[in-house]
């Protein structure tokens, strides 16, 4: 294993992560804010099946809306569809939720538009929502793993996605790296409270700094 496997594995990847660790707290809070989740029907937008697998908390229902959809015929509490949350399907326009769940997913549907677009989904989906997402201004983006990287031009940040070791998935194609720069876009609380007016938000910190932002309603 190389030494940056190792270290993406200590903070991001590995089981006993950093990431993991305030992963299951974030999924403590979220029993907290809903103590009668066990009771919801829930929504989650481009989440996985294999993370409601693992959670420590289990849904009446659970409803994955993404476009990467994995197979769930073996678990009869929820369902996995092909769908963009910010262009529901004919089929999910109508349906209604007791909660609407993201994680970490809004900074990557593709710029301001798009964003209020998913924010329009949540609201109309369900009465009661937790969107999390990495902060901006935090130091260190945390896809990357690289100090300063969101705020970058693009073309340093294509350069530090092909050669950074600690990226989880190199790009020696160029390309590949311009697109994977481009689709992440994270953002601030000025945004997030104006996506999400009636919302409170909530802060997860690492080293007293603000880590991560969701709003809860």
């Amino acid at each position: 294993m190389s030494a940056a496997t190792t270290i993406r594995n200590r903070f991001v990847d590995g089981p006993d992560s950093l990431a993991e660790r305030y992963r299951a707290r974030r999924w403590e809070q979220l029993r907290t804010e809903f103590p009668d989740i066990a009771d919801m029907t829930i929504v989650d937008l481009g989440g996985t099946v294999s993370s409601w697998r693992r959670a420590p908390v289990r849904p009446r229902k659970v409803i994955v809306l993404s476009f990467e959809p994995e197979g769930a015929d073996d678990v009869d509490w929820i369902e996995s569809h092909h769908a963009d949350a910010c262009d529901l399907p004919a089929p999910f326009r109508d349906l209604r939720a007791d909660l609407v769940y993201s994680n970490a997913v809004i900074e990557h549907v593709g710029g301001a538009e798009r964003r209020q677009r998913f924010a329009d989904s949540v609201h109309r989906l369900a009465d009661h929502h937790w969107v999390q997402t990495p902060y901006r201004y935090f130091p260190v983006e945390p896809h990357w793993l690289f100090p300063g990287f969101q705020f970058l031009p693009v073309p340093a940040r294509v350069a530090v996605s092909r050669r950074w070791r600690l990226v989880h998935t190199p790009n020696s194609d160029r390309q590949a790296a311009v697109d994977n720069v481009l689709s992440v876009e994270l953002i601030g609380l000025t945004e997030l409270r104006n996506l999400f007016p009636t919302s409170r938000v909530l802060t997860e910190r690492a080293a007293g700094l603000v880590k991560s932002i969701i709003a809860v309603r």
